[in-house]
C-alpha cells in the first residue's frame, strides 16, 4: 500500500512540474510519435551461464614432478607461451641415445649405397673376391678363366655379378629400414618431450590452478584451465518443443545477473543432438564485447516460443522510456493540447529488437508519446522561478 501512495505521489508531482514545461515541449514537437502495434510472440526465459568463447583444460599426459607454473588464475598469456613443464631429464638422456642410433643408421645406408653403385660398375669375379689376383694372374682370370669356366658350364659370371648386384642392393634396404626405426625412436621420445609441457593454443587467461610447483603428476591429472575471456558466450539448454523457435544467427534478449543489464545476444552455435535424459539442446549466443560480467555468472535468455499464438502489443523506442528507479514510464501527449504532456508508468515486455520494446500495460496503440523526453526532467517543480530542477535528474537508462 506505501509502495502505491508513494507511486501516485510521484506521478501527482511530475505531472504538476509539466504543466509548465511548455516551451520545451513545444521544441521537441518534431520528436512525438505515435504508437505503433507489433506481433510480438510469447516468450520463455531461461537459466544460462556466461561462459569463455575458447577454454581448454590441460592435463598431465606424462608421469613427473612439475618444474614449473608460468603464473596464477587471472594472469594472461599470449598464444605460445610455455604454462606448465614437467622435468625431463631421463627423456632427454634417451634423445640423446636414440639420435646417435639414428646417425650410426644414416652412416650404414649411405656406405650401402657407395657399395652398390661399386659393384654396378666395376664387376665381380670368379672366386667372389673383387681384387683377386693381380697383374698377369688377374689378366689370365679374366681371359681365359672366366670364359672356360662358362663353356664346361662350372660357373655362370654374368649370374654371379648379378647375384652380387641384389645382394648389395638388400643391403640397402636393411640399411633403409634401421634408418627408419631409429628415427621412428627418435620422432616418439620427442613426442614426450612435448606432452611434457603445456603451452597455450591461444591467448588467454588462467582460469583455474590444480597444481602447484614441486607436486607429482600422473597421466590423466588436471593441471589447470585456460581460457580466452575477451570473448564471451551464454551457454543455456533450451527444451526441444521451443527449439523450432531457435535459428542460427537470431537476435534474442537477455539479461545478465550485474546490475539487471538487459542486453541483445546473437546465436552463434546450435547443438546438433539433444540430451537424451533432459531433452535439451544446448545453445550458444555470443555477447556484445561491452557487455558487464564474466565467465560462471548467471544470465537470462527469453527464448521464443512459436507455440503460443502470436499478440499485437504497442511497440515504442527503447530511448522513449524514463526511468525512476525500477519504474518504467512514458510522457504521453493529449490529442488536443500537445503542450501538456503527461507523465504514465507503463509495464513493460521483451525487447522487440536493438532499438524498440513492447508495451504490455499502461499504454494503448493510437497514442501520441515523446520519443525523445527531456534529460533535465524532474520530479520538483520551481514554481517561483519557472524552470526545472536540472541538478542530478538524469536517471533514464
Amino acid at each position: 500500500m506505501n509502495v502505491n501512495i508513494k507511486q501516485f505521489t510521484l506521478v501527482a508531482a511530475l505531472s504538476i512540474g509539466l504543466a509548465a514545461f511548455v516551451p520545451e515541449v513545444m521544441a521537441l514537437e518534431g520528436s512525438v510519435i505515435t504508437v505503433e502495434s507489433g506481433s510480438i510472440g510469447a516468450t520463455t526465459t531461461l537459466g544460462g551461464t556466461v561462459v569463455p568463447f575458447k577454454e581448454v583444460s590441460f592435463t598431465a599426459q606424462m608421469p613427473g614432478r612439475v618444474e614449473f607454473i608460468a603464473g596464477v588464475e587471472g594472469d594472461w598469456f599470449k598464444s605460445g607461451t610455455v604454462l606448465v613443464a614437467l622435468d625431463n631429464d631421463d627423456l632427454i638422456a634417451m634423445r640423446r641415445s636414440a639420435q646417435a642410433g639414428l646417425d650410426s643408421a644414416d652412416a650404414n645406408w649411405k656406405n650401402a649405397r657407395v657399395q652398390y653403385t661399386r659393384q654396378v660398375y666395376s664387376g665381380s669375379d670368379y672366386g667372389g673376391s673383387d681384387n683377386t689376383g693381380m697383374g698377369m694372374p688377374r689378366m689370365m682370370d679374366f681371359m681365359v678363366t672366366r670364359p672356360m669356366s662358362s663353356m664346361m658350364g662350372v660357373d655362370n659370371p654374368e649370374l654371379s655379378r648379378r647375384a652380387k648386384i641384389y645382394n648389395q642392393g638388400s643391403q640397402i634396404d636393411q640399411a633403409q629400414f634401421a634408418r627408419q626405426q631409429a628415427l621412428g625412436k627418435l620422432q616418439e621420445l620427442e613426442a614426450k618431450l612435448r606432452d611434457t609441457k603445456s603451452i597455450a593454443p591461444f591467448s588467454g587467461v588462467i582460469v583455474a590452478k590444480h597444481i602447484e610447483k614441486g607436486n607429482t603428476v600422473q597421466p590423466g591429472m588436471p593441471l589447470l584451465t585456460f581460457a580466452d575471456t575477451r570473448h564471451l558466450q551464454i551457454k543455456v539448454d533450451v527444451p526441444a518443443r521451443l527449439m523450432p523457435g531457435v535459428q542460427k544467427d537470431m537476435i534474442i534478449p537477455a539479461k545478465l545477473d550485474v546490475g539487471d543489464t538487459k542486453i541483445e545476444t546473437k546465436v552463434a552455435q546450435i547443438y546438433p543432438m539433444a540430451d537424451s535424459q533432459r531433452h535439451t539442446v544446448t545453445v550458444k549466443l555470443d555477447l556484445p564485447k561491452d557487455a558487464p560480467g564474466g565467465p560462471g555468472m548467471y544470465a537470462e535468455v527469453m527464448i521464443p516460443d512459436v507455440t503460443t499464438p502470436v499478440k499485437n502489443l504497442p511497440i515504442i523506442p527503447k530511448a522513449s522510456v524514463i526511468w525512476r528507479g525500477s519504474l518504467p514510464a512514458v510522457l504521453v501527449v493529449g490529442a488536443e493540447r500537445a503542450s501538456e504532456p503527461q507523465l504514465r508508468m507503463v509495464r513493460l515486455g521483451g525487447f522487440v529488437d536493438d532499438k524498440n520494446v513492447s508495451v504490455l500495460s499502461g499504454l494503448n496503440v493510437g497514442e501520441r508519446i515523446m520519443a525523445t523526453p527531456p534529460s533535465n526532467l524532474a520530479s520538483d517543480w520551481n514554481a517561483s522561478s519557472g524552470k526545472t530542477n536540472v541538478s542530478g535528474m538524469d536517471n533514464r537508462r
